[in-house]
């Protein structure tokens, strides 16, 4: 019997899926590719959640209304990234950021570039970097990142409440 201490072992495991979207996020997923943010309204509390999933994750309800969204979002929280992530091609440190679209009341999570990480605030307006169209899948990829813009900061009460009036709703 040894008195060495086992600290860890290699144990590589792979898992391979199959995803099947669903409708709705099928549809989401055409528009991405054709670039264009969408959700959906939930006919109960008229919420607009990006992506969206089919069914109001709050009431249960069923949701089939769209709603095309601006690519202009609000950084509701967000990260900066020090540790790098094995195979991850982004150097640290980067930014990921929970954004929510003009449009919706849901955040989604992206990247944050062309920014100074330490300038980076909550309220803070970005827009979305598209890659050029020729690279567009049905991916959020479609999307570089997010940076800033030159509009006022959303007042912390305000973000993912609807109407987002003066913060460039509607595109």
């Amino acid at each position: 019997m040894s008195d060495d201490a086992v600290t860890g072992i290699e144990a590589p495991i792979y898992l391979q899926y199959q995803f099947t979207a669903g409708r709705a996020p099928a549809r989401f997923l055409q528009r991405l590719k054709a670039g264009q943010l969408t959700g959906q309204r939930c006919p109960g509390c008229s919420q607009v959640y990006i992506p969206p999933r089919g069914a109001c994750p709050a009431c249960g309800i069923a949701t089939e209304e769209e709603v095309v969204l601006s690519d202009k979002a609000t950084v509701q929280s967000f990260t900066i990234v020090y540790i790098p992530i094995p195979g991850n091609p982004i150097e640290p440190p980067y930014i990921v950021a929970n954004l929510v679209p003009d449009g919706a009341n849901i955040s989604f999570i992206h990247l944050l570039s062309d920014c100074v990480n330490d300038e980076v605030h909550i309220g803070q307006r970005v827009r979305a970097v598209w890659k050029d169209a020729s690279e567009w899948d049905y991916s959020m990829d479609n999307i570089q990142y997010f940076k800033p813009i030159d509009e006022p900061d959303v007042p912390v009460a305000q973000i993912g409440k609807l109407p987002v009036s003066g913060w460039g709703a509607g595109a």
